[in-house]
């Protein structure tokens, strides 16, 4: 008689078991040891558990927080996607006084929602961040605005019932270090936010052009290269985003389709993320292409993150 199971392993590991093997069929691929003090990952489809460490561990999450900022602008009833945002020169100052990524968007210049997310979600853009979030929270000055998007991020977790994690900011940059969830939580977020078609194309791209207005009518073309080496390196990866800070250490929320199946998931704290995010899929898919696998370059000058 063939039975399945799922079993709870201590470290907080939890995965689905396979069914008792007859004597004829192959073992069961080895549980992957990853490098990050937190993993997780699910099947998209389902929601399934397959591979977790330290689940409901409390960790900052860095950049990855962007991901919360994208599916909230894009889940606000009647967006649109073609609305211009002009570019204040605050947004500009805060990335330099914060020493942030950025897309290095100019003052004056018009870009639409659609273009400001790929800045966001690629380049890693805190300008970025902070032009949505002035765009689409509520109240008279910035201040108002930027505080009233952050709520909307929490009512998002709350919807998601992501009860392990708070924010604090609209891009991961946490003075007070309430910026934090646990891989389980950033799982159920990513799942959510993978759901979105806009979200995956602009998460699946390697590269983007963003041509924009100019406060004199001109038009300048930006040139933006996603800083989630796992796309182009393992096969089948199609996002999501990447994210380190001194606190938070390197993170990866990630996902990958082969053929109808696809696996999202997220390492927090890793030394070696990518790779731990490629064993983590392979574990998935029952393949070994992390063995091989070799990291895309980004160009001289891209952000890094």
């Amino acid at each position: 008689m063939r039975r399945t199971a799922a079993a709870a392993l201590t470290g907080g590991l939890l995965l689905t078991v396979s069914p008792i093997a007859a004597p004829a069929q192959a073992a069961a691929p080895p549980i992957p040891s990853i490098s990050a003090k937190g993993g997780f990952l699910v099947d998209q489809a389902t929601g399934a558990a397959v591979y977790g460490k330290a689940n409901t561990t409390r960790r900052q999450m860095a950049s990855t927080t962007k991901v919360a900022t994208a599916i909230t602008v894009l889940t606000t009833p009647g967006v649109d996607l073609n609305r211009k945002v002009t570019i204040k020169q605050e947004y500009r100052d805060y990335v330099v006084r914060e020493g942030a990524s950025t897309a290095d968007l100019r003052t004056g210049d018009k870009l639409t929602v659609r273009q400001l997310l790929s800045a966001l979600m690629l380049p890693s853009g805190c300008d970025a961040a902070y032009a949505l979030a002035d765009t689409f929270g509520t109240g008279t000055t910035t201040a108002a605005r930027t505080a009233s998007f952050i709520g909307k991020m929490n009512a998002k977790a709350k919807q998601l019932s992501m009860v392990n994690s708070s924010f604090d900011s609209f891009d991961g940059i946490s003075a007070a270090g309430n910026n934090f969830t646990t891989p389980q939580d950033l799982a159920k977020l990513a799942r959510h936010a993978f759901s979105s078609p806009v979200l995956r194309e602009v998460v699946g791209a390697t590269t983007y052009l963003a041509p924009a207005t100019t406060s004199t009518g001109g038009t300048r073309t930006y040139t933006w290269y996603n800083t989630n080496k796992l796309l182009g390196s393992y096969q089948g990866a199609v996002g999501i985003k990447t994210g380190t800070g001194t606190a938070a250490g390197p993170c990866l929320v990630f996902a990958a389709t082969r053929g109808s199946k696809t696996y999202t998931g997220v390492v927090l704290n890793g030394t070696d993320r990518y790779n731990d995010a490629a064993k983590l899929l392979d574990f998935g898919f029952g393949s070994s292409t992390a063995k091989t696998m070799k990291l895309r370059s980004l160009p001289k000058g891209a952000q890094r993150d």
